[in-house]
Order: C-alpha cells, then structure tokens, then sequence
C-alpha cells in the first residue's frame, strides 16, 4: 500500500468510533441502501421498508463495515424531493437497521430535518453531497448532536451538475474545496476527528475528471481526514467497459469493474469505499491482497 502524509486512526461518530485501515490493510465498506423509486442502477428494489431492511441486513452478511441509506436519487438531471417524502422513505428503515445490528448507520442527505431525524433514531453519521452547504442549519445539527460527517465535492446540483462541467485542474480545485470545507466545520466546533471527506465521482465532473480522480485519490490523504471513494457503478465505469467489450455494460460487468477499480483505490490506501454490491467488491479486494503479499490479509 502506499504511503501517506496523514494516518488517522479513527473517525469518530455520534456515539463510538470506526477503527480506521492501516496503510497495509484494506479499505472500510460502506453498504448502500437507496429506499428511493429512481436511483440509477437500483431505483425501485428497495422501496418498501421490509425490503429495504432486508437488504441492509444482507449487506452486513456480506461485510459491509457502514450502512449508508438514502431517500433521494441524486443521479445526474434528477429532481429533489420534499423533507417529509425524504423522512417517510429512511425514517423507520433507519430505526429498524440501527436496532437489529450493531453496524453504523450512516444517513445520505442534505436536508437538517431528515439527518436529525436518523440521528435521534440510531444514525452516526450524516452523509451530504453537498459538502453540508445544502441546508443552512445542516452544519448546526452535526455540531450539536456529534455525528460524524462525510462532506463530498459536488459541481452544481443532481438537476445541472452534468451540464459541461468544467475544470482548470480538477484534482487541485477539488482538494482545495474539501479542505476549506474542513477549515469550516472546525470553525463550527466540528472536530477533525469526525470528517471524512469524499471527492465526489461522477458528481458535476466528465468521464476523463473522474479517471484523474481516480488515478490521483491518494493525493487526498494529505488532508489528514478519513477518505471515502463512492465510484460504484458509475457512468465512467460502464464508458471504460463499453470501450473494451463494444456495447452497453450490463449490471454484473459494472460491477466486476467497480471491484477492479476498488483494489486501485486500496493500493492507493484509501480508507472507505461506497459499494452497492459488497460481497463482490469484498471478495476483489481479499482475493487481490492475498495475492500480492506474503503476509496474508485475510
């Protein structure tokens, strides 16, 4: 693995810490759970609270470290939804979830009422892709109830953000966003110790933003916070997948190319990957770090 400037050794959350991944380990895996109709690669699976459920509980089976649920499709040109539809999606699959397993719940959203809604029922942690700048009181509500954050670099909205997207130097412009994005919550009384921050693929970037990313993940280490990758299934995956086999990939090829890429993304030391198919990604990741040393991972 590859080493870097900053090894936190834990992110803190609303009510215990996460142990995070040494240089020589590997990655955290964060679950998805969308409970929304119109999600991009699962929209509609998981709408009804038994079913979600289930399907939180399946991922925990299959190794998923952080269960992150969410009631809003942030896919390219979507609409946002209201609080209340947002909280009637999440509301009881978070409070099922955080009393049936021990694993952190993490909420996707960028609303304050949904996010203390979740953390009053057994959330951790706030999960925001507009980097907390969504919602004025969204900062006010993890000062006060001490969950950690998760803030992630986003050009524009869901509805404009893939509407040419454009940067000078993509990697430099998105560091400099997510560290003042850190300055600022210290300057609200958020501790270091419970930011993670996220690059944001596929968010307000092209197909060649999201490979220098990728390629360059680990220049976001030096930002001495917790690091979460969320390339699952995106669009410059199933791009670099039809360039290879000439037409449209299906679900299980994004897959298996989210789990090569994540076995990039660990030699590259980053700490939390954001994974719709856990089992698969974990089966990449254990098989690869085998495979690469003599002092077994497993």
């Amino acid at each position: 693995m590859k080493p870097h400037v900053a090894d936190p050794a834990e992110w803190r959350l609303r009510t215990r810490s996460v142990r995070l991944p040494r240089s020589d380990e590997l990655p955290l895996l964060m679950g998805i759970v969308n409970t929304t109709p119109d999600s991009f690669s699962d929209g509609g699976l998981w709408t009804q609270i038994e079913t979600a459920v289930a399907h939180g509980l399946s991922l925990i089976e299959a190794g998923a470290d952080i269960l992150d649920i969410g009631g809003e499709s942030t896919r390219p040109f979507s609409d946002p939804v209201d609080s209340a539809e947002e909280w009637r999606r999440v509301g009881e699959v978070v409070r099922i979830l955080s009393h049936e397993s021990d694993c952190p719940i993490s909420i996707d959203t960028s609303k304050a009422f949904v996010a203390k809604g979740a953390l009053e029922n057994g959330a951790e942690i706030i999960n925001d892709v507009t980097g907390l700048e969504g919602d004025p009181a969204m900062i006010q509500i993890a000062s006060e109830t001490g969950a950690g954050i998760c803030a992630m670099h986003m050009q524009g909205t869901p509805k404009t953000m893939q509407i040419n997207p454009a940067y000078e130097s993509v990697v430099a412009e998105v560091y400099t966003y997510l560290e003042e994005r850190k300055n600022t919550f210290a300057a609200a009384g958020i501790a270091p110790e419970r930011v993670c921050l996220d690059p944001g693929i596929g968010f307000g970037k092209t197909h060649v933003h999201n490979i220098e990313l990728m390629k360059h993940a680990s220049k976001f280490l030096d930002l001495g916070c917790p690091i979460l990758i969320g390339h699952s299934r995106k669009g410059f995956l199933s791009k670099l997948v039809k360039q290879t086999i000439h037409r449209e990939a299906s679900l299980l090829e994004r897959d298996i190319a989210t789990a090569a890429t994540a076995c990039s993304l660990a030699d590259q030391g980053i700490h939390i990957l954001r994974v719709h198919d856990v089992a698969t990604v974990r089966l990449a990741l254990t098989a690869y770090a085998s495979s690469r040393t003599t002092e077994s991972l497993l």
